[in-house]
């Protein structure tokens, strides 16, 4: 079993074995919530894994390395970035498909962007953080993310 698995799985137990001795009821009210959560969360996530099992299974794995893999080079990076901007799904879900990029040949420098578009741009939540926080404010954050988005893909491709 992988190392960072069970580390972070142990702090899970540990922060609840925490709460629930310091505070029973709160304890049991954030399994509770945590619960509801994940069964609110679960069919949005079953339906990206579907798709993205029969995008895997129905795109051969060469076109997909064609536009990913270590010969689509900027382009490829530029691509996956453009995509991660673009798809609203959890991050929960991102995680595994770009280890599915890795292990059709993308290089680190693609999964990287590819994460790290996801979580930080919202082109599909833009007119909500438009009306939220203005024009002028929500297209500079997502100008700004999108470069640091880009800049962290090629320190990960420097890095590793």
């Amino acid at each position: 079993m992988n190392v960072t698995v069970l580390l972070v799985n142990g702090l899970a137990v540990i922060g609840l074995l925490a709460a629930m001795y310091t505070d029973r009821e709160r304890g049991i009210d954030s399994i509770k919530r945590g619960l509801v959560s994940f069964v609110r969360i679960l069919p949005t996530v079953l339906t990206i894994v579907v798709i993205i099992g029969l995008l895997l299974g129905f795109v051969p794995p060469e076109t997909i390395r064609q536009f990913v893999g270590d010969r689509s080079g900027p382009v490829g990076v530029l691509l996956t970035a453009v995509v991660g901007s673009v798809l609203h799904i959890p991050s929960i879900v991102a995680f595994p498909l770009a280890a599915s990029f890795l292990e059709l040949g993308a290089p680190i420098t693609v999964a990287a962007v590819f994460v790290t578009t996801l979580t930080m741009i919202g082109v599909v939540t833009l007119p909500l953080e438009v009306r939220e926080l203005g024009w002028r404010f929500a297209l500079l954050r997502n100008g700004v993310s999108f470069l640091g988005a880009l800049l962290i893909a090629v320190l990960m491709g420097a890095i590793l």
